[in-house]
Formats: C-alpha cells, sequence, structure tokens
C-alpha cells in the first residue's frame, strides 16, 4: 500500500501508481495439482513402488484414457444416482426449512431429532435400506439423499433465523404480510447459507450414492471400484477416484455459478479473505 506522500509524489511527477498483477485464482491450483502430480510421479521412480500398491499418476491417466468408455458409462449411473437423490434432498429439505421457522411445533420437537438424526452414521443405515428397497436404484436415491439432506436443512433454517429482529418488526408495522416479508426480506438473508449448505450436500450425495453402489450395484464406480480392487487392478481403482473428484468439482462448480447468477450483489460485495 502506498503511503500518502508516495501518491503525492508520483502525482507531482505525473506517474501513474503501478497496478498488482495476480494470477488467476484457477491457475494456483492448476500449477498446484501439478507440482503435486510431479513429486508423485517422481517418488515412484525413484523409490521404485510397485505399480499395484501406487501406480504412477501417467499410468493412472493412460488408464483413464483406455478405459475412458467403460468410466464414462459407469459414472452416468453414479451421475442418474446423484442427481436424483441430491433433487429429493432439496425438494423435501427447503420446505422443511421452511416449516420449522414457522412452527413452533417443529422448532422445538423436529429440529433436535433432525440433528440427532445426523449424528448417526448414514453408512450404517445402507444395509437396512437394501433390505427395505432391494438392490435397485432407489437405495441409491435415498442414501445420496440422506446423506445431502441435513446439511441443507440445517443451513436453510440457520439462514431463515439469519434476518435481524428488528427488520423484520420494521416491515410488519409497514404493513408487509408475512409472505411478502418472507421473499423480499428473510429469504434474501438467508440465500448465502442456503448456497452454502447446498455446496456441502451436493459434494455429500456422491459420496451417498457410491456407498449404495458399495452394499448393492452392478453398475456405477463405486461397483467398479469394487471389482477393480478384487482384482488388485490399483490403476483403476485410482482412476475411478480421479472420476469422482472430477464429477464432485464439475456439481460443486455448477452451483457456486448458479450462486453467482443468483447473488451478484454478495460475491461483487464479499471480503476476500488473505488477499
Amino acid at each position: 500500500m502506498q503511503s500518502k506522500s508516495e501518491t503525492t509524489t508520483l502525482n507531482q511527477t505525473g506517474q501513474k501508481p503501478m497496478k498488482k498483477k495476480h494470477l488467476p485464482q484457477s491457475l494456483w491450483a492448476v500449477l498446484t495439482l501439478i507440482s503435486f502430480f510431479l513429486l508423485w510421479h517422481a517418488a515412484t521412480v525413484l523409490f521404485g513402488i510397485p505399480r499395484y500398491l501406487l501406480p504412477s499418476p501417467a499410468e493412472i491417466f493412460l488408464r483413464m484414457v483406455t478405459d475412458f468408455n467403460v468410466l464414462l458409462s459407469h459414472s452416468l449411473t453414479t451421475i442418474t444416482e446423484v442427481a436424483l437423490g441430491f433433487a429429493l434432498s432439496l425438494f423435501i429439505g427447503i420446505p422443511l426449512a421452511i416449516s420449522i421457522i414457522y412452527s413452533r411445533y417443529l422448532a422445538n420437537s423436529l429440529y433436535p431429532i433432525l440433528i440427532g438424526i445426523q449424528c448417526i452414521p448414514m453408512v450404517s443405515i445402507a444395509p437396512i435400506l437394501v433390505i427395505w428397497f432391494g438392490y435397485g436404484l432407489t437405495t441409491k436415491v435415498l442414501l445420496a439423499c440422506l446423506i445431502s439432506f441435513f446439511p441443507i436443512v440445517i443451513n436453510a433454517v440457520v439462514g431463515f433465523r439469519s434476518l435481524d429482529k428488528d427488520m423484520h418488526d420494521l416491515g410488519r408495522s409497514i404493513g408487509i404480510s408475512e409472505w411478502k416479508n418472507f421473499f423480499y426480506l428473510r429469504l434474501p438473508h438467508a440465500l448465502p447459507h442456503l448456497f452454502g449448505g447446498v455446496k456441502v450436500g451436493v459434494t455429500l450425495a456422491v459420496v451417498g450414492a457410491i456407498v449404495g453402489e458399495f452394499v448393492a450395484s452392478e453398475q456405477g464406480l463405486g461397483y467398479l471400484q469394487l471389482t477393480a480392487n478384487a482384482r488388485l487392478d490399483t490403476p483403476l481403482v485410482f482412476a475411478t477416484l480421479f472420476t469422482l473428484a472430477i464429477i464432485g468439482m464439475l456439481l460443486f462448480a455448477t452451483v457456486h455459478l448458479t450462486e453467482k447468477l443468483v447473488m451478484p450483489w454478495y460475491n461483487a460485495n464479499k471480503a476476500q479473505g488473505g488477499k
């Protein structure tokens, strides 16, 4: 930061202050990732690590190219399960959060129960869902929904409750109806929390779908990883992991882009830490 005397001197000499150039944020991530993969590759070569223990990134990328059609076919199954489970969690979660805000009974009875249920590992529920719904699509969709449901509901409730009491009372005092109060005041205040919950929920939906495929499936990236692991085909195991990471990042980026479109004022005005 330039001092006042420096700025005055520059103005007197007619020179314009130099602007600092920053690398794009995405480029930092790419450079870090490339460095990580180079170190990984060097470690496998220098220490002679067997490929069945830890294949090099080059072997994994080559396997992703050669088995592209197989990975794509299983990815489509997993993406379908994730999309259906995540949509179901939104369809149930957001109205439930609104009900909790406006119902004292639900706020006092159901909300603490939901927090308690969240402490139960959803993986332990998978065998019960298999008994109830079998090995079909329903079990995986329900697991994806259950795992992504709770962060969406809890963040939505926190967001809807974030409206300042004075602002709410001011709206009521000038005759705004409760539904207008909700759409013009409470909902805009809740949007950052809502999108925070949705970002966490969409990545957890991927975890739920994979857990369901581990328990009962004949298709999907989780099933492919299990079969590859049984054959000690470690490059394919890592290839499925990388594919899952790509799917998760694409889903997260989609939600992030939607957030920017819905709340342009929020992303423009929020403080950027670390700069």
